[in-house]
């Protein structure tokens, strides 16, 4: 079973603030991206055969200088765009330490957002019981709809707009897991496309999203036959935006729901261990080597990012915390989970598993589940991978041993 770890998650509020007050906040992101974009310009200029790069007090000193010859970032806030440089630090020391890639430009519309630290109790209070108000430097009192308790000992927070141009305020926390049922039960999870996730015990957890994806394309047609920089562009844009927008939070909320009943039902949950980010690789290959099936494995990547089998995994750790384990999922999908014959032909199409040795058929999926739940890592050669397969040829040179 996996460790317990403790890791900071966000809790996210709408914040709704006046007209003025966006426009503010809008200041706020511009200044916070301009600082980090002159971060990663001069990063990517330092090369191996110069000297050392700047370090964070040579960027903070560099920053008062702009802050002195230019009256725009003079007139914003000085802790916003100090953290953005605490950011990009930090994103270097992750570089380095090949855990998150490397630092990149940021755009409008797409990366609104600043971070504030050193946040005190008294720069959030409550003003009903639907309504909290936060203080944000050089803007004031903004108001966030308080849907669920606020967590204790705040110190961050962090203020984004999303393309649909909704403001949410998120504060990082250490969550408390959902305690397990104590009942014993082990289930196994199958992460599919046709079926978003499905259980041991015979449970299909099912998004649907063609209506929407219909939808976005509908969207996406009107954008592209209007004429850049225009009005009508402008507004088939905020359109799309707002589509997308949905779109994620349909994804978020299938798995918010979906995790939180698998992990109150069961106290052991077993999941593939699953390379989403290399099953999500594009087939096109290269000039010389061009890809085959490449508009078919597109559409496959795109039901598996729909699907949100990382997060779903994710989420469940964090929820079912040390009660997650991974199995290899070599053969899952072609093991009997009756017999253990290993075939390719078992699986009659996407939903029908028809056993060849023991005749037992059933749904291919729930199959598949039974086998993760037992924890089965099956290997090429059929068996459970414990000890040396006896389908092996003997090897001459370990029988003159």
């Amino acid at each position: 079973m996996s460790g317990v770890v403790c890791k900071l998650v966000l809790m996210r509020f709408r914040v709704y603030p006046t007209a003025r007050q966006s426009e503010s906040l809008f200041e706020h992101c511009a200044q916070a991206r301009f600082v980090w974009n002159l971060a990663v310009d001069q990063q990517s200029n330092w090369k191996v055969t110069r000297s050392k790069a700047p370090g964070s007090n040579d960027r903070f000193k560099q920053l008062t200088e702009a802050r002195a010859a230019f009256d725009w970032l003079r007139s914003g806030s000085n802790v916003v765009q100090q953290q953005a440089l605490r950011d990009f630090d930090q994103g270097m020391r992750n570089f380095f330490n090949r855990t998150h890639g490397k630092p990149t430009f940021r755009s409008r519309g797409r990366h609104e957002g600043f971070r504030i630290v050193a946040v005190k109790p008294e720069h959030v209070r409550q003003l009903s019981r639907k309504w909290s108000a936060i203080r944000i430097p050089k803007i004031g009192w903004i108001r966030f709809r308080r849907t669920r308790a606020l967590p204790d000992g705040l110190k961050s927070y962090r203020v984004t707009c999303d393309r649909a141009g909704r403001w949410h305020i998120a504060f990082a926390h250490k969550p408390e897991p959902i305690p397990e049922p104590g009942n014993g039960d082990v289930v196994g999870v199958d992460r599919g496309v046709v079926h978003a996730a499905v259980t041991s015990d015979g449970t299909m957890y099912d998004l649907d999203t063609s209506r929407l994806e219909a939808s976005i394309r509908r969207a996406q047609r009107s954008l592209s036959r209007c004429r850049k920089r225009s009005n009508r562009r402008a507004k088939a844009r905020a359109r799309l935006g707002r589509l997308k927008a949905r779109q994620v939070d349909v994804r978020k909320d299938f798995v918010e729901k979906t995790t939180t009943d698998i992990a109150t039902r069961f106290d052991l949950v077993r999941l593939e261990h699953l390379q989403v980010k290399n099953m999500t690789a594009t087939a096109e290959g290269t000039q010389k080597e061009p890809g085959k099936m490449v508009a078919a494995k597109a559409g496959l990547n795109r039901a598996i990012l729909d699907r949100s089998w990382g997060l779903f995994a994710n989420r469940l750790e964090d929820k079912a915390s040390g009660r997650v384990e991974f199995v290899p999922a070599a053969y899952t999908s072609q093991r009997c989970s009756q017999c253990g014959d290993v075939s390719a032909k078992n699986r009659k199409s996407q939903a029908v598993y028809a056993c060849r040795s023991c005749t037992y058929v059933g749904n291919a999926d729930v199959n598949a589940a039974i086998n993760i739940a037992a924890g089965l890592a099956v290997t090429a050669r059929g068996d459970l991978g414990a000890a040396r397969s006896t389908k092996r040829e003997p090897q001459p040179s370990r029988l003159a041993a």
